[in-house]
Order: C-alpha cells, then structure tokens, then sequence
C-alpha cells in the first residue's frame, strides 16, 4: 500500500492538548488520525455528532443569562453600571487588562 503525507494547520494550544490525550491513550497522534479516517470511510460519515442549538434555544439562553446576570447585579447592588463599565470588566476578565 503505497503512502502520503498530509499537512494540516491547527492551533498550537489544542495540538499540544490533542497530543497529551493521545499519550495518555497510548497512541501516537498520528495512529489517532488513522483511527478516525478509518472510521469515516468505514461508516461513510462523521462518527459522532456535530450539532449546534437552533436560533431560538441559543436566543432563550442569552435571555436566560441576561436575566440571572440582572438579578445578580441588583443583588449585588451594581445594577446601574454603564456599558461603559461593563466593557471595562469583560476585558480585564477575558484579557487580564484594564
């Protein structure tokens, strides 16, 4: 059977994540691929489920957490912060930054 190499860009954080899991497993990253694209051509599809919430559940989420975050802000008495202060806080959260 003759071979080919395949070259794919992924992000280097989940390489190293992928990797770690695969030595954990016993397998090389590579024997991991093999397994996967053997399962495809095998099954002739994707062997687990790629899903996404419709519109509608992603909408009713938001509006859920919006409410659960207005009613911890009262409770917390800064339910008066501008969008503004708000943007300040998301960023120091997401980036470390102020």
């Amino acid at each position: 059977m003759s071979q080919t190499t395949m070259s794919i860009r992924v992000d280097s954080n989940l390489k190293q994540r992928f990797d770690a899991l695969c030595d954990e497993f016993g397998l090389s990253n590579t024997a991991a691929l093999m397994l996967f694209m053997r399962a495809v051509v095998r099954e002739c599809r994707i062997p687990f489920e790629i899903k996404t919430d419709s519109i509608k559940d992603v909408r009713k989420k938001a509006r859920l957490s919006y409410e659960r975050m207005r009613a911890d802000a009262a409770a917390a008495g800064i339910q008066d912060m501008s969008l503004e202060e708000i943007n300040e806080i998301i960023k120091e959260v997401r980036y470390g930054e102020k």
